[in-house]
C-alpha cells in the first residue's frame, strides 16, 4: 500500500513539475533551452542566430541556446549612437563628401584586415571605416573627418597602459601610459577608454559589455604626458571589492 502510494505521488510530483518548467521563460529553463554541440568535419562553427537559436561559444565550448528578443533601453546612450550611424550614412552620400574622399575609404579599407565573429580575417567596405572611425569621433565631440586615412593600417595599441586607484569614495582612476606615442603630439588624436561592467571578485574573465567613459586628447609639444590620475568620467559606478576590466583605443588624426 505504502509503495503503491509514493509511486503515485511521485508521478504527480514529476509531472507538476514539468507543467511547472514548461510555464518558465526560455532563459529560466535551462535543460531545454541550453544545449553544448561539438561539430565535424562539414561544419566546423557557428555564430549568430537562425530559426529562434543562437549560436554561439564560451570558454566551455559551443553551444546553442533559444534566441530572446532583448529588452531595447532606449538609452540616452544608445539614441546618441544610433542618431550618429544614420547622419554619417546620410552623409556618405552628400556632400561634402566626393568621389575622391569614398575612394580614399575604400582604399583604406582594401588594406585594413579586420576579425570576424569566429575570428577569421575579413575586410571591410569603405563605407564601414568611415562610419566606424566617424561614430567614434562623434561620441567624443571629435571632428567627422570626410577624407580616408592615407596610413593603410590601424594604430598601434599601447601595451603600458594601467588603470590603477580606482576609488569607491571619489568614483575615480588613474591612468597611466606610453606618451612617447604619436597621438599624444598630435591635434585631434586620442585614447578612449572603455570600462567594462563590474563583476565578482571571483570572476576570471570577461567579454562585455563595455561602456565608453573617459577619453585623453593628444595636443602639440610637449603633448599629453603620463600619467592622468584623478578621471571623474566613469561608465560604471565603482564598488569596493568589485573586479573592473578597461580597454582602451587609439585614434590618430587621420581617423585610423
Amino acid at each position: 500500500m505504502n509503495g503503491k502510494i509514493l509511486r503515485t505521488g511521485t508521478h504527480h510530483i514529476r509531472q507538476a513539475q514539468d507543467e511547472f518548467v514548461s510555464q518558465l521563460p526560455s532563459w529560466m529553463h535551462f535543460a531545454a533551452r541550453f544545449l553544448l554541440v561539438k561539430y565535424g568535419d562539414l561544419v566546423t562553427d557557428a555564430r549568430g542566430s537562425m530559426a529562434g537559436n543562437v549560436h554561439a561559444r564560451n570558454r566551455f565550448g559551443n553551444y546553442i541556446r533559444a534566441r530572446t528578443k532583448p529588452v531595447n533601453p532606449k538609452s540616452a546612450r544608445q539614441s546618441a549612437a544610433r542618431i550618429a550611424v544614420m547622419m554619417l550614412a546620410e552623409q556618405w552620400r552628400e556632400s561634402p563628401m566626393t568621389d575622391a574622399f569614398r575612394l580614399a575609404w575604400e582604399t583604406y579599407a582594401g588594406s585594413v584586415d579586420w576579425k570576424n565573429k569566429l575570428g577569421e580575417t575579413v575586410s571591410l567596405t569603405g563605407f564601414n571605416h568611415f562610419v566606424r572611425s566617424n561614430a567614434a569621433l562623434i561620441a567624443i565631440d571629435g571632428t567627422i573627418l570626410t577624407d580616408g586615412p592615407t596610413d593603410l593600417g590601424l594604430p598601434a595599441g599601447d601595451p603600458n597602459m594601467v588603470v590603477s586607484n580606482c576609488s569607491e569614495a571619489t568614483q575615480t582612476f588613474d591612468l597611466a601610459f606610453d606618451d612617447g606615442f604619436d597621438w599624444c603630439e598630435e591635434p585631434g588624436g586620442y585614447m578612449v577608454m572603455f570600462q567594462g561592467e563590474p563583476q565578482n571578485a571571483t570572476r576570471n574573465f570577461f567579454n562585455g559589455p563595455w561602456r565608453r567613459c573617459a577619453y585623453l586628447s593628444g595636443f602639440a609639444a610637449p603633448g599629453m604626458v603620463s600619467p592622468s590620475n584623478g578621471i571623474v568620467d566613469i561608465g560604471y559606478t565603482i564598488i569596493e571589492g568589485q573586479k573592473i576590466w578597461w580597454e582602451a583605443h587609439i585614434i590618430r588624426a587621420d581617423g585610423r
